[in-house]
């Protein structure tokens, strides 16, 4: 059997493959308020069809001013985590596990929806006020964004851990934590975005803190058996800025805390990032993570092949594997990976079946 398609338990959690669909976000919850819709369960269920791991759904919120745009999901009431139960449901019904990333849009929030241009949106037009840990906005034509306080910081880290107790609740049985693309706690982490000198600011350390306790306050609301994943922007490509270095110090930290996998992405951060995105180039970023930490890491970015896919794994480079565009483009690419790789059709439906060849 290829690496691939072989099971893999984090925990308490045998996933039936290392194929996980990477969190991408859709921008199409209902009435402004964070409810996922029928896009959602066709857009998730599908990829469960279509034979993946783990299906995750997109960042979602742990409070209103945390979307990136109105349309963002979010989980920080009863009314949402009712309503994606049945989603979940039906992945656990397709023999994929549910997850869902718990994400704060921090200094980026409050934007339109890509198509429609994803254009700053105001308080006095349809926005919100928003907030980070230094007054210094993304680009200079953005907003300025609120320094968090002592006690805001606080809050945000219980909006986190409430979100997680929902998760729970709502049936998903593993839970990422967006710590990457210049999102808040990304920002925390950063000495571009990130110029405090109280305790969560200035060393390494510092800066980390946030990431730090928004972990530790999830893992300690979720079963012990339930696994816990982080994705981090590994450099932000700018200098004087994050680097991979500090991503490996930061992943020992993260594993102190309970994380069982590191999703290993870049960038997003500076608008002026210099990046040269080519087939497989967060790899590197994977293998070393894994191999100085010791601990399960996912390889995500411009993984378009199977055999790609499956060399990865073979040399060592990472534990799991994430696609993202590629799914959209084709939900069912599992299922032919797993052709490919293994002349194998149990991945198929019973339904579709007799399409396989």
């Amino acid at each position: 059997m290829s690496h691939l398609f072989t099971p893999i338990t984090i925990r308490g959690e045998t996933i039936r493959n290392r194929l996980f669909v990477a969190p991408m976000c859709q921008y199409s919850a209902n009435n402004k308020d964070g409810v996922p819709t029928d896009w959602h369960m066709v857009h998730l269920g599908t990829r469960a069809v279509g034979g993946a791991g783990l299906v995750m759904a997109e960042a979602s919120a742990v409070s209103p001013e945390g979307r990136i745009s109105p349309q963002d999901l979010g989980l920080w009431s009863d009314d949402q985590a009712a309503a994606f139960e049945p989603i979940v449901e039906f992945i656990d019904s397709q023999g994929a596990t549910p997850s869902i990333q718990l994400a704060h849009a921090g200094r980026k929030a409050s934007h339109t929806q890509p198509w429609n241009g994803g254009e700053v949106l105001r308080s006095d037009n349809g926005g919100w006020d928003i907030v980070g840990p230094s007054p210094i906005p993304f680009e200079e034509d953005w907003i300025i964004p609120s320094q968090l306080s002592l006690e805001d910081i606080e809050n945000v880290v219980s909006d986190f851990a409430l979100s997680a107790k929902r998760a729970v609740e709502s049936g998903f049985r593993a839970i990422e934590l967006h710590l990457a693309h210049g999102y808040l706690a990304c920002e925390f982490m950063s000495p571009l975005s990130n110029t405090r000198e109280d305790k969560y600011g200035g060393s390494l350390k510092n800066r980390c803190r946030f990431a730090l306790e928004v972990t530790s306050s999830v893992r300690s609301v979720i079963p012990d058996g339930m696994p816990l994943m982080v994705r981090i922007s590994a450099t932000e490509y700018m200098d004087n800025g994050w680097s991979i270095d500090d991503s490996v110090e930061l992943s020992g930290w993260l594993k102190e805390e309970g994380v069982d996998l590191i999703d290993c992405s870049s960038g997003g951060n500076a608008a002026d990032q210099n990046l040269d995105a080519f087939p497989g180039y967060q790899v590197p970023f994977s293998s070393r993570i894994r191999r100085e930490v010791d601990i399960r890491t996912g390889a995500v970015g411009l993984i378009t092949d199977p055999s790609q896919a499956e060399q990865t794994l073979r040399n060592g480079d990472a534990d799991v594997i994430l696609l993202g565009r590629e799914l959209l483009r084709n939900p069912y690419w599992p299922l032919k990976a797993r052709d490919e790789l293994d002349h194998n059709d149990d991945l198929w439906p019973d339904q579709y079946v007799r399409s396989r060849l």
